[in-house]
């Protein structure tokens, strides 16, 4: 096992060396193969894809254009007051747990399209919790933890074909909720839906693929995310928990172009991981790994060609030794482009 894991540690770092030097020497734009060319995004562009919020719970997946702006305040809120045991298993087999969170953690992302083919972004947020652990009550406020975002297209999806747009996530999260000293809320569980996936205070690093095809009057989108975590330290020992992965499958169904009004059906999953990238025995978290299913309906309209917003709520199916929430959720998006004209994702 242990020269499993070093094999494995061995193959990580030139991995992610390789995308961090894609990333930042991007081939121009004459390459077909990792920039799109010119033709390839005005095809798109002039295609069905009506001006609107877009997935809750995945930021979309086709980058902004090129000088286009984005702010997106989000409210993300949980509400959980059972568990699952250590058998994956549905939310109506959950029972009553020893711990009960009530949270509530707003977020401003901010994203920027750098070229037409990156987009820089980042988020900061809040988090409120009142929890009560083994009959003992706890409430907090704090400052929560900041990501740093950045997306890079190298295929964009063509109109009269399958092919879909391809996109390469990366996201770091600082802990600037355990700079601020906020205290974290308990159990140690991280929840279902949101990204970064991170527990709460911890140095993390996200790496994705997502992938989108439009069908007038449909959009259907789907991605997978890696989260490694730097270890950590408790009373004076180094602590390892396992990485996390995270799944989205997205449905959008636009019923009307002018307003941008449409539901989603967006299915999400977070898995533990009993391993580690680096090789390291884990130590702290849910040592033996976790699994949650969820089931968000959403709803999505504009206000204008700059207001968007969306509303929903995340529902938990199934999972195991993770906790049963539902999660409410608001987002709205505020676009900005010195053209005056805002142009979709």
């Amino acid at each position: 096992m242990k020269t499993i894991r070093f094999f494995r540690h061995q193959l990580f770092i030139p991995i992610l060396l390789q995308v961090v030097l894609q990333l930042a020497s991007p081939i121009p734009a004459h390459s077909f193969d990792w920039v799109p060319t010119d033709e390839e995004i005005k095809k798109y562009r002039q295609s069905w894809n009506p001006l609107s919020h877009g997935p809750v719970l995945l930021q979309s997946v086709d980058t902004q254009p090129k000088g286009q702006l984005s702010i997106r305040e989000f409210l993300f809120s949980q509400i959980g007051e059972s568990s699952f045991g250590n058998h994956l298993s549905f939310a109506t087999d959950s029972k009553n747990g020893p711990v009960h969170l009530y949270q509530v953690s707003p977020s401003v992302n901010a994203s920027y399209g750098l070229t037409n083919h990156i987009e820089l972004g980042a988020a900061v947020s809040m988090n409120s919790f009142w929890a009560t652990q083994n009959g003992q009550s706890t409430s907090s406020t704090g400052f929560g933890d900041t990501s740093l975002i950045m997306k890079y297209r190298p295929i964009i999806q063509d109109p009269e074909s399958w092919r879909p747009s391809v996109t390469h996530y990366t996201q770091l999260v600082l802990p600037t909720s355990r700079w601020a000293d906020a205290e974290k809320p308990p159990g140690g569980f991280t929840p279902l839906g949101r990204l970064p996936t991170t527990r709460f205070g911890e140095y993390g690093l996200t790496q994705g693929l997502m992938t989108r095809k439009i069908l007038q009057p449909f959009r259907i989108s789907a991605a997978v995310f890696y989260t490694y975590a730097v270890p950590g330290e408790n009373g004076g020992k180094n602590t390892y928990t396992g990485d996390v992965v995270n799944t989205r499958l997205i449905f959008e169904h636009i019923l009307n172009d002018k307003t941008g009004f449409g539901y989603n059906i967006e299915v999400s999953t977070l898995h533990g991981l009993t391993w580690r990238a680096d090789g390291h025995d884990i130590n702290a978290g849910q040592r033996n790994g976790f699994t949650i299913i969820g089931v968000e309906p959403a709803l999505q309209w504009n206000f204008s060609q700059n207001w968007l917003v969306a509303v929903g709520c995340l529902f938990t199916v199934a999972g195991q030794n993770a906790t049963n929430s539902i999660y409410p959720n608001l987002s709205v998006f505020w676009m900005w482009d010195k053209s005056g004209k805002i142009t979709m994702r």
